[in-house]
């Protein structure tokens, strides 16, 4: 299996780095190849623009979806965005590691999608969903939140983990992973790390490497229901 992580946290060291670590670790020490995006080692730059791309269909009105689409059809994606699709083209099963920032993606991450789920390359024509241009990979949310559980239960104090994961997971009118073809799988959330202990979180990984291990056979979900 190819497997491509991408972690959205600035910190090396911190729990989403270790995370990120396990996770390559893991994977590599099962035979699968691990391609990864460390964004902020990256230095992404996560802003739209014309620097998008190398070819330019319209000089005098940028709409980044008919730009997309010519960059589609004339290799005219920006270096660092063709690198990053390459990435995902080659994978078999994609997760994203971060922390639940404002109920949402860390910037960082939102505005890689942004730029990397380009329309020609990543959907469009029709190629949506269930006929997704990326459909027969999979993809997996790892992230973790600031408070406990209880607080993102349907009655907790934040509401329903699932129903602030649902816009990533499917989104209303336009998703994100789904519309573009992929299976998701459940997400694995480690609850305010931040209030761990040094044992607790290393109980975390291990629990999050032992998944890994069996991640080739584990079913996708329901997002709709989730």
């Amino acid at each position: 299996m190819n497997a491509f992580v991408v972690l959205a946290h600035p910190e090396p060291q911190s729990f989403n780095g270790a995370l990120y670590r396990t996770a390559i670790d893991t994977l590599r020490a099962a035979g699968h190849t691990v391609a990864e995006s460390d964004l902020h080692a990256l230095r992404f730059d996560p802003v739209s623009g014309r620097h998008n791309f190398t070819t330019t269909k319209d000089p005098d009105t940028l709409k980044l979806q008919l730009e997309e689409l010519h960059a589609t059809a004339n290799a005219g994606f920006a270096p660092d965005i063709e690198t990053e699709l390459r990435k995902i083209e080659a994978c078999d099963l994609m997760i994203w590691q971060f922390p639940l920032w404002w109920f949402g993606l860390p910037a960082i991450l939102k505005g890689w999608v942004d730029r990397v789920f380009a329309m020609g390359r990543a959907y469009g024509g029709g190629r949506v969903y269930g006929a997704g241009v990326w459909r027969g990979k999979r993809a997996l949310l790892s992230l973790t939140t600031g408070g406990p559980e209880p607080a993102y239960l349907k009655d907790g104090f934040n509401g329903d983990l699932a129903g602030i994961l649902r816009p990533i997971h499917r989104g209303v009118l336009r998703g994100v992973l789904e519309f573009c073809g992929f299976d998701v799988l459940a997400p694995q959330v480690t609850w305010g790390p931040a209030r761990l202990t040094d044992e607790q979180r290393a109980a975390a990984l291990a629990v999050w490497a032992e998944r890994l291990r069996g991640i080739g056979a584990e079913p996708s979900i329901e997002v709709g229901a989730y």
